[in-house]
């Protein structure tokens, strides 16, 4: 029941006097009201005396609890050991890298970094929030990551409304990345944004889908993942850092990167189709480098053999010049030898290559001369065969 109900103590109040008795004491702090109420013209507020309050509170205690307790001193042995308990809940330890936000009454305080044995004021006055700002953290986009442990891990499944994304090109790629990154600040990190985690998927998003769009789908899912994982980095922090987050992107790693299953069939087709092409080019491009040194090998022997000719020709030809002149000078200068050699020099050069015989008018006296026609008409012997077409005529 109420205190003030029970038989023996109704009327009286816990600091002594009956409540409807003006003469007592009607507060702690004695007659004078409240400890801010003025003692007299002219002074200020008089503090209370705490040593009459606990007093007063032995006092009321006495009448309310049954029995003796030891004139309160177990409730207050309880009290102090509470607020002992309360107080050392303050103290608190930072470890290599880690940082502890302090908030007094919701607001931020300070932001203790140093590592060691650190103390704030208990709750509900402050609060403490310790982050590893070392800690490099993983965020998949696009699969969500192999799950359970031992023999029952479940493999990695693909989320198609995060992985599939359109290309320059307007094809549809199937990609699954792994976005590295870590806190920078963990003021921003609390009190900037509301969920980190989800604003960075969202801006992780983004990003990855604007430098696809830009980009055409065979150098996405062949050579250039590393340049589409670099751009989308710069993006991401360059957003990250405009909304204060606190947020430092590592690294964005492209796990993998396919077109979309139902034209995997007909993308397979196209490559086949692409590497048959390059074969032929190729093939071509083996054949240009091997004909293209042959052809100008040729042109340069060419090239020589025609200024060997052209030299050779005009020697000769200024030789005959040359022999022309000097028979033209001896013919001037002695026209009957000139001309009786000249005469030699041409039957000479003539009857070296005919056919011919000779009759002598001595001794072809009396022998009627008989010339072969038929003989004559044959062909002539091949070369390297000695044996005249005249043989066995006599001269």
């Amino acid at each position: 029941m109420p205190w003030d109900e029970n038989g023996e103590n109704k009327g009286r109040n816990p600091w002594g006097g009956s409540s409807g008795d003006n003469k007592g004491p009607k507060n702690p702090w004695g007659s004078g009201g409240g400890p801010n109420n003025g003692g007299g013209a002219g002074r200020g507020p008089t503090p209370p005396d705490m040593d009459d309050i606990f007093a007063k509170f032995q006092s009321g205690m006495k009448d309310f609890m049954p029995g003796d307790f030891g004139g309160g001193k177990l409730v207050l042995a309880g009290v102090a050991a509470l607020a002992a308990l309360w107080l050392a809940s303050g103290f608190y330890t930072i470890n290599p890298g880690e940082h502890a936000v302090i908030q007094r009454f919701g607001a931020l305080h300070r932001t203790e970094e140093t590592e060691g044995l650190k103390y704030h004021l208990p709750a509900p006055i402050e609060s403490m929030t310790k982050l590893n700002v070392n800690e490099i953290r993983t965020l998949s986009i696009g699969f969500v990551g192999p799950v359970g442990r031992g023999g029952n891990t479940t493999a990695a499944r693909d989320v198609p409304e995060e992985s599939l994304m359109l290309t320059s090109d307007f094809n549809i790629v199937d990609l699954d990345f792994v976005v590295q990154w870590s806190i920078s600040s963990a003021n921003n990190y609390i009190f900037n944004i509301e969920n980190p985690e989800d604003t960075l998927r969202q801006v992780a998003q983004s990003a990855i889908r604007e430098v696809v769009g830009q980009t055409r789908m065979f150098p996405i899912i062949t050579t250039e993942r590393g340049l589409v994982a670099d751009k989308s980095r710069a993006i991401m922090q360059k957003i990250l850092d405009e909304y204060e987050a606190g947020i430092n992107i590592s690294q964005v790693l492209i796990n993998s990167a396919e077109v979309h299953p139902d034209v995997q069939s007909a993308f397979q087709d196209v490559q086949s189709a692409k590497q048959d092409a390059e074969d032929v080019q190729n093939r071509a491009g083996a054949y240009r480098e091997d004909i293209i040194p042959k052809a100008k090998g040729a042109a340069t022997r060419i090239m020589q053999e025609a200024q060997g000719y052209k030299e050779s020709v005009i020697s000769r030809a200024t030789g005959d010049a040359d022999r022309f002149n000097s028979v033209l000078s001896a013919y001037q200068n002695g026209k009957d030898v000139t001309k009786e050699r000249m005469y030699i020099e041409t039957m000479e050069s003539v009857l070296t290559n005919a056919q011919k015989i000779i009759m002598d008018d001595k001794s072809s006296k009396g022998v009627v001369p008989y010339l072969p026609l038929n003989e004559l008409k044959r062909v002539e012997p091949a070369a390297g065969d000695q044996t005249s077409p005249n043989k066995g005529l006599t001269k």
